[in-house]
């Protein structure tokens, strides 16, 4: 199962470091987080009972169906998602690590065997505790619904892991017993990245639209009361959870997706709480001061910005071509430009994020601006620059369009440096801005692309490049246009790496093909890395509790334990 989700609008989301909100604290306390290797820790502010916050969110979900393609948003996830999805793993921080552990809703580490023909069983033993917000029981039945609806349905996210799924025994409704038919070492991320849904209410129905715009049923602690499209979404206390109960008798995210304006709602109090991506506004409106506001800041994130490639149209299927693409381009210049003022200067250098560093490895590095380079690989493949000094071949040009997403200026000034330090190198750049709801609706999943610039965000820390860059996830009408890896990335040998990364149980063994197929991933240079976006936490003086970034499950994570200062 994929540990990725698209961050459509590249908002930032989770982690530490507590300061009074001068200009001058918070830029400080970014540049020292991004050298610190620690997880600063949470606040510490006692809440009394009752009352109502608004917390500004830069995006709105597409849809609330969570193993559907309209469900990727990381927004969609934090907002709603995991506040009312009972899942078996959550992360949690061991040893200044954000490691998984086994939720309440297991009564402990699910028992995995692995059998001498290779198949391996799970068996999960469900919290007697555990109920729907109706009070139904959570049962082995719900695991098998949600296992067979990911397996089985079309349009899905992503499937990795499920589709290894030969059977779930729910006989017992207290465990559910599921084998696969192979080893699989991402098992976690099963029932934890997607959670289960409630086959009572869902079996034979409609899933996609039932959730499509929320839904009235919860397993986690909190209910979404309404989702007014365009404007809101609002939660309130799921009165059956069977965990700790919210402090906070309502919390209302209000879509704010104009870096400008959140911040002045910020200010006004309209909102008492933001996660926002650390873009030009929001530095800009930091240096101004935010008197009465804290904040939480981190740079260890799972949040990995990239140039993505469709490696199945021109210019971009010729390996040659994208090799002089990532050497036509200084991203350490960008990186800096970007996030200089926060101690950051240098690209990431794999597609592995930092909360998976382990199995990372850095071959991109190898790619740095050398026109000289450029000019050797593009000559080699059959082009030559003509008048405009533009690279054509057979009777087409080297140009591209890249997608893009509107009202993001970060991004903004990105595509703008790109596309000078391109038309330097001998590429032709346009610029198309286009909706999150279009971009990761049709135009990703049907590859009506050649370049875009977006995020992943890891949502479970555990490797998954195949998920990304196996073949096998490659979006058709086939497959109902299931998996994400838009980029049609198919090299040779790959997906055997990404399969041993994937089943592989000896830790070492792992990290060892990880690393492999990094350097095959940097050979091919499917897609370029550029950075990863470090995360934000704001909030007013006027709400306590421990608020604590999550860099896996975002900024809300522990919601409930929130509420207003006492």
């Amino acid at each position: 199962m994929s540990q990725s989700r698209l961050r459509t609008a590249v908002p930032a989301s989770r982690r530490a470091v507590i300061a009074a909100l001068t200009a001058a604290a918070l830029v400080g306390s970014l540049a020292a987080c991004t050298s610190s290797s620690s997880t600063p820790e949470p606040s510490d502010v006692a809440v009394v009972d009752g009352g109502e916050i608004v917390i500004g969110a830069e995006q709105e979900p597409d849809c609330a169906d969570w193993i559907a393609t309209c469900g990727g948003s990381i927004w969609g996830t934090y907002v709603m998602q995991i506040p009312t999805m009972p899942s078996v793993f959550q992360t949690r921080l061991v040893d200044d690590e954000w490691q998984p552990t086994p939720s309440d809703l297991v009564t402990g580490e699910p028992e995995v065997v692995v059998a001498d023909d290779g198949t391996q069983t799970i068996t999960y033993s469900i919290n007697p505790d555990a109920v729907w917000s109706d009070g139904e029981p959570i049962t082995s039945a719900d695991f098998a619904y949600t296992a067979l609806q990911i397996r089985d349905g079309d349009d899905i996210f992503d499937k990795t892991g499920y589709d290894r799924i030969t059977a779930v025994d729910s006989s017992d409704p207290a465990t559910a017993v599921v084998t696969l038919n192979s080893a699989y070492a991402g098992w976690r991320t099963l029932f934890s990245v997607y959670g289960v849904m409630p086959s009572h209410l869902l079996e034979g129905q409609d899933r996609a639209a039932i959730m499509a715009d929320g839904y009235d049923f919860s397993g986690g602690p909190w209910k979404i009361e309404k989702w007014t499209r365009g404007t809101s979404v609002t939660l309130v206390p799921n009165d059956n959870y069977w965990g700790e109960k919210p402090h906070l008798d309502k919390v209302t995210f209000l879509f704010l997706p104009d870096t400008t304006a959140a911040f002045q709602a910020l200010k006004s109090g309209q909102v008492s709480v933001l996660a926002p991506t650390p873009q030009l506004d929001a530095l800009n409106q930091i240096e101004a001061g935010l008197p009465g506001i804290r904040s939480q800041v981190d740079a260890r994130s799972g949040n990995l910005e990239a140039i993505w490639l469709n490696n199945a149209v021109a210019p971009f299927d010729s390996v040659a071509v994208r090799q002089a693409l990532a050497y036509s381009i200084d991203r350490d210049a960008i990186v800096e430009r970007l996030f200089g003022s926060l101690g950051i200067d240098e690209a990431q250098q794999s597609f592995n994020s930092p909360m998976v560093a382990p199995f990372a490895a850095d071959d991109f590095s190898q790619y740095s601006l050398d026109l000289d380079k450029v000019d050797e690989l593009m000559q080699g493949d059959g082009w030559s620059k003509n008048g405009d000094g533009v690279w054509a071949k057979g009777g087409e040009t080297a140009t591209f369009s890249i997608k893009t997403l509107a009202g993001n200026k970060r991004r903004d000034l990105t595509v703008q440096v790109l596309q000078s330090q391109l038309a330097d190198a001998g590429f032709e750049m346009t610029i198309d801005q286009v909706t999150p709801a279009d971009l990761f609706g049709t135009i990703a999943p049907e590859g009506d692309f050649q370049a875009g610039i977006w995020a992943l965000v890891d949502t479970f820390p555990d490797p998954t490049l195949s998920s990304t860059f196996s073949s096998v996830n490659i979006p058709s009408d086939a497959n109902g246009f299931s998996g994400i890896n838009f980029y049609r990335a198919n090299i040779d040998g790959l997906d055997d790496l990404l399969a041993q990364v994937d089943t592989e149980v000896d830790q070492d063994a792992r990290i060892a093909a990880s690393q492999e197929a990094d350097a095959l991933i940097a050979e091919n240079v499917p897609s370029l890395p550029l950075d990863v976006v470090p995360n934000v936490l704001l909030w007013s003086e006027k709400v306590g509790g421990p608020l604590q970034i999550n860099p896996i499950e975002g900024p809300f994570w522990n919601l409930a334990e929130w509420g207003l200062a006492g």
